[in-house]
C-alpha cells in the first residue's frame, strides 16, 4: 500500500496533544527499547569512553518525545538531531536551557533527507513502519553511522493491529522479523539483538478502539475507510469475533499490537 505522507503528517500533528495519554503501548515500547540499549550497549563497550557518552544521536519519528526524554535523562549526549513529519515536536526542546545536549530539528519525511553525518546512535521507537523503502533508509543510516555506530529501534511486524485489517482491509505491510535482520545484515549491519512480543488492550467496546486509533494517529492508514452509520454497525458487529467473557466480568474486546526490537551495530 501507498503511504500518503503528508496524511500521515496531518493525523499525528491533530492526535499531537492526545497521544501521551492514549499511546499506551507506545511508551512501553519506548522503555523497553532504553533498557535493552543499555544493556547492549555495556555489552559492547569497547571501554574507552563511558557507555552512556554519546556524541551526536538522531532520532527518527520522534512524535510526542517518549523516546527523546529517556534518551536525555538516560545518555551523556553533546548533540541530538529530532525528526519528524511535523513542527510541533521541537516544542518542547527548544528552550531546555539546563541542559549539555545542543537540540537540532530535521523535520520532513525521513526518507527524502539528508541524514547528518558522523552519527554515534540512530534509534527511533514505533516509527519506521511507516517507511516505504526499509532497504534505503538502512543505506542511509549505514552510511551516515560512525564504525561501529549503532542503529537501535522498535517498530510493528505483521500481526499488529491484525483486527483492524481482518475488519477493514486496512493496514500497512509490516515486515517480519526475519526479514528486518535479514535487511540489516544485506546493509552491512551486525545484529546485535531482535526480539519480538505480543501486546493485547483491552476495551468495553469497539467504538473506544476507533476512538484509541483516532487519538494516537494510527488512523493514517484509513485512506479508503468513510465511516457512517452503516460501516460502524458492520464493524462493531464484525469485531464480535475478537470479543472476550470470563465468568461474570465484562465483555472486553481486544487490539493486538506486535513489536519488534532490532539493536544493531554498523560494521568496522
Amino acid at each position: 500500500m501507498s503511504i500518503d505522507k503528508a496524511q500521515v503528517a496531518q493525523r499525528f500533528a491533530r492526535a499531537h496533544a492526545s497521544y501521551k495519554t492514549h499511546a499506551v503501548v507506545q511508551q512501553q515500547i519506548c522503555q523497553q527499547l532504553i533498557t535493552k540499549m543499555q544493556q547492549c550497549f555495556v555489552q559492547h563497550s569497547n571501554h574507552t569512553q563511558p557507555c552512556t557518552a554519546l556524541s551526536h544521536v538522531l532520532e527518527i519519528g520522534c512524535g510526542s518525545g517518549n523516546l527523546t526524554d529517556l534518551l536525555l535523562s538516560k545518555f551523556d549526549i553533546q548533540q541530538l538531531t529530532l525528526n519528524d513529519l511535523y513542527t510541533e515536536v521541537l516544542q518542547p526542546y527548544l528552550h531546555l536551557l539546563h541542559t549539555t545536549t545542543h537540540i537540532h530539528g530535521l523535520i520532513g519525511d525521513i526518507e527524502q533527507l539528508a541524514f547528518p553525518e558522523s552519527l554515534d546512535l540512530i534509534c527511533s521507537s514505533s516509527a519506521l513502519q511507516w517507511v516505504e523503502d526499509f532497504g534505503a533508509l538502512l543505506r542511509k543510516a549505514n552510511q551516515a553511522l560512525k564504525p561501529q555506530g549503532y542503529l537501535c529501534f522498535s517498530t510493528f511486524g505483521p500481526q499488529n493491529l491484525t483486527e483492524i485489517k481482518q475488519l477493514t482491509g486496512q493496514g500497512l505491510h509490516y515486515l517480519s522479523m526475519d526479514a528486518l535482520q535479514q535487511q540489516l545484515k544485506q546493509q552491512g549491519f551486525e545484529v546485535l539483538h531482535c526480539s519480538e512480543q505480543l501486546e493485547s488492550l483491552s476495551f468495553e467496546h469497539p467504538k473506544q478502539i476507533l476512538q484509541h486509533l483516532k487519538a494516537t494517529g494510527v488512523t493514517g492508514t484509513a485512506q479508503g475507510q468513510r465511516w457512517n452509520k452503516t460501516t460502524l454497525t458492520e464493524f462493531y458487529r464484525g469485531y464480535e469475533q475478537f470479543s472476550q467473557q470470563h465468568s461474570s466480568q465484562k465483555k472486553s474486546y481486544t487490539l493486538t499490537y506486535h513489536p519488534i526490537y532490532c539493536l544493531a551495530r554498523r560494521m568496522p
